[in-house]
């Protein structure tokens, strides 16, 4: 029996690519599901983040498996085929387990050294051995690479000056707003890295918090954590008006904030800046708004 991984990421496909082919809410179950259907795969693992997708899987055979794997990504996402050229990587073998390594060591990762990416290895793995879609190969396999992953932590220094992507969000916020003190913020959705991104904005003087949730009891939860206020979520384009900073990760499976929601906030603000961090994947902000002439937001990819 062999490995095979399949996969894209940061250095292989931008955004506009990753956040059609990424596995949220009920799409990683039924997607394990009918990966584990394919006539080649017997086990399978799926990680699904803001920088990448990543099949692992053991297979009968690497070269049908690959095709298998490509024609069901392509089905599953309701993508056309020939989309995935150029932006899907697969490892087997020998390759395979290096590379399983090297990302749940954060070697792999858009800041070498973040330590969200074994959490997310380990969860994946969780999932997947809930649902019985693993075996013997794959648990073996799993368990060396987060065994490898903290070794890696513990006897180098590879993540002593290592900064997550919500710390370098909140630093760009501090070169485009000299005292973020006097600033209102907002948190649009409660996802891990929002999260960590407002105790660093709190950290660097941001008193004013708001957040707005879908389901309020979490917002207010939040709310009282970050010592802000909650709002309706149905209300936060109105809040957008006094807000100088957002951050939104929400798990909408479709933009929640649109280019002329932002022109019509924009004028009533007398177009003072707006940074917006979207952390989202798929997107919960219209890229169309940082196109616009004045580019009054700057939306930071994670």
């Amino acid at each position: 029996m062999r490995i095979l991984v399949t996969g894209l990421n940061h250095k292989t496909a931008p955004v506009e690519v990753r956040e059609k082919l990424a596995f949220d809410g009920p799409k990683l179950e039924n997607g394990l599901k009918e990966l584990l259907q394919l006539d080649n795969v017997n086990e399978g693992i799926i990680i699904s983040t803001c920088n990448r997708v990543e099949l692992y899987t053991q297979v009968k055979d690497i070269e049908l498996a690959k095709k298998e794997i490509k024609e069901f990504l392509s089905r599953f996402h309701s993508i056309p085929y020939d989309l995935l050229e150029g932006s899907l990587y697969f490892h087997a073998d020998a390759e395979a387990i290096k590379h399983i390594f090297r990302v749940a060591s954060s070697l792999d990762s858009m800041v070498v050294g973040e330590p969200q990416i074994l959490g997310q290895v380990k969860d994946a793995f969780e999932f997947a051995l809930s649902r019985k879609a693993t075996g013997v190969l794959l648990n073996k396999l799993l368990k060396k690479a987060i065994s490898v992953a903290k070794r890696v932590r513990t006897e180098t220094r590879i993540a002593e000056n290592a900064v997550s992507i919500s710390y370098a969000a909140v630093e760009l916020a501090k070169k485009i707003f000299s005292d973020l003190s006097e600033k209102t913020f907002m948190l649009l959705g409660a996802g891990e890295m929002a999260e960590l991104a407002v105790r660093h904005l709190i950290n660097n003087g941001v008193r004013d918090v708001t957040v707005a949730n879908r389901t309020f009891e979490r917002g207010l939860e939040l709310a009282r954590e970050f010592c802000g206020r909650a709002i309706r979520f149905d209300d936060f384009k109105e809040e957008l008006i006094n807000t100088d900073i957002i951050i939104c990760s929400t798990g909408a499976p479709t933009y929640i904030l649109y280019k002329e929601d932002m022109q019509k906030i924009m004028k009533k603000r007398k177009n003072r800046s707006v940074f917006i961090i979207d952390i989202s994947v798929p997107r919960n902000i219209d890229p169309a708004i940082c196109y616009k002439r004045h580019r009054q937001c700057l939306p930071v990819r994670c």
